[in-house]
């Protein structure tokens, strides 16, 4: 394994489950399919690499990450050699922890971002990847206690104390023999999907003029996407899928912090930035008359989704109610809320399902730790990268501004700006459209007003799906006001009632 000398002192680098051989074939693969390298006898040769941790410990949950630097040089058959290049890559992994694995294959978080992600629906050659080492990886009890849940503090004692490791092995293998043995889709193959990035691209070519420039997607740009459904490898039952993406933070973006919130100026990139992604598939569904979640079936199904975040909904309630308990002056939010509970899964259900005129592409967990800014020189603007496609839903748009809003704002910015920022939103997806054929108000008869409609009830499904992430809020004052705050208006407003849809 060619490694830096530093990072293998640094990290203990043979443990990552990276090789020089599997670089190679990666790089190579992706030059010849970019038309990088003409002649098909041209290869890649990585003189070094490093491998690192690409994110905090119990950061991600639905991957592991790993951040990679490879200096390499194409090698034409001639012999000669071009010049040394470098690449700062993020290579993701299914989570090594079995509680985070099978709540992820059998959600299908990982084909998902798979199929929305990577270039091309058919990756020839594949390059095969290598048996995963034990890995450092931080275990996220919480989230599978969606399955393993706490009633009472005598059963949250029991399961905080001596007895803890023998339940995790024991839960651990009734997951693992569960996930060998469930019957999750096989109909879905790379040699069977068109993958969306390429076809919103090629959408796009051939729509604009070639004096137009073209929408530049604000998503990382792939270098390897692999998945295996159970059965197909060889190697073994369990599925293992495998995303190469950039590193944009090479390239001067850099994440929020969410205790803050997001400024406006990162605000109002993030909306413009989704409103060019739900242009460019709402135009497709229109252009081409056909409906978006048949052309691409791995997209998560309202009936499929609405169980997932359920059952987080299931296990945030509790702890939002007892975090209420101790606030003063809740009395009234927390009774609302009681109420909405006999009703969530009815709600998420009714507020996931795609809508029509405006049933389109979302990505469903559209908040600020999904994503990436860079300042470009100008007080009003900057850049935004949205990451994480685990969660792409064919949906309603307003679910994908409503979270954001309800999540990621500060309380007096979403207060005074939240008109304004969703008229920047409309600006673009309208303006986005025109160019793409598609007259959002003319063809398809939807208004402005109509979108704060919808906007208004999408809130009440952002409120559920936090309420599933409650404890990201908790423990920390900012974000704990932040929470309330967002309680208090949302109640103010009638927006926590079961009966909103109705309105």
């Amino acid at each position: 394994m060619r490694m830096s000398e530093s990072e293998e002192e640094s990290s203990g680098g043979e443990d990552w489950p990276v090789t020089a051989d599997w670089l190679e074939a990666t790089l190579t693969s992706y030059h010849r399919r970019e038309g990088q390298m003409e002649e098909a006898a041209a290869s890649v040769a990585v003189a070094e690499f490093s491998v690192r941790p690409g994110c905090e410990a119990g950061e991600s949950v639905l991957s592991d990450i790993l951040a990679v630097r490879v200096l390499y040089r194409v090698l034409p058959p001639d012999g000669t050699e071009d010049e040394p290049r470098a690449l700062d890559l993020i290579v993701k992994l299914l989570p090594n922890d079995p509680f985070s694995r099978f709540f992820v294959t059998e959600a299908q978080f990982d084909l998902r971002e798979i199929k929305r992600t990577e270039f091309n629906a058919i990756l020839a050659p594949q390059t095969v990847w290598p048996p995963l080492r034990a890995q450092r990886c931080s275990c996220v009890f919480n989230l599978i206690s969606v399955t393993l849940r706490a009633q009472s503090p005598e059963s949250r004692e029991n399961l905080s104390g001596p007895s803890l490791p023998r339940i995790r092995t024991e839960v651990s293998q009734r997951l693992l023999e569960a996930q060998t043995t469930s019957a999750r889709p096989s109909n879905i193959r790379m040699t069977d999907v068109t993958t969306v990035v390429p076809e919103l691209e090629q959408f796009q070519r051939r729509l604009l003029s070639a004096d137009e420039s073209p929408l530049e997607l604000p998503i990382p740009r792939c270098y390897h996407a692999h998945y295996a459904a159970p059965g197909e490898d060889a190697e073994g039952s369990l599925s293992e899928s495998v995303l190469v993406l950039e590193n944009l933070k090479s390239r001067g973006f850099r994440g929020a912090d969410f205790s803050r919130g997001l400024t406006l100026r990162e605000a109002r990139a993030a909306l413009e930035a989704v409103a060019r992604l739900h242009a460019l598939s709402l135009a497709l569904k229109v252009r081409e008359g056909r409906p978006l979640d048949e052309r691409y079936p791995f997209l998560f199904q309202t009936a499929r989704a609405t169980d997932s975040y359920q059952q987080l909904v299931e296990r945030g309630l509790p702890q939002l109610a007892r975090f209420l308990e101790r606030r003063p002056g809740l009395e009234a939010v927390l009774q609302s809320i009681a109420k909405l509970r006999p009703s969530t899964k009815e709600l998420i259900a009714s507020l996931l399902a795609p809508q029509e005129p405006m049933a389109l592409i979302t990505h469903t967990d559209f908040w600020c730790n999904n994503l990436l800014f860079r300042d470009e020189g100008d007080d009003e603007r900057c850049a935004c990268a949205v990451l994480d496609w685990q969660m792409v839903t064919y949906s309603r748009p307003t679910n994908d501004l409503a979270l954001l809003l309800v999540s990621s704002l500060p309380t007096e910015l979403r207060r005074r700006c939240t008109p304004d920022l969703l008229d920047r939103y409309w600006a673009e997806l309208t303006a986005t459209s025109t160019r793409l054929g598609v007259d959002v108000e003319g063809d398809l008869g939807y208004a402005r007003d109509q979108l704060a409609e919808d906007y208004r009830r999408s809130q009440l499904l952002a409120l559920l799906l936090c309420i599933g992430s409650v404890d990201v809020a908790l423990g920390n004052a900012l974000t704990e006001q932040r929470l309330v705050d967002v309680l208090q208006d949302l109640h103010q407003d009638g927006v926590l009632s079961p009966d909103l849809l109705a309105q």
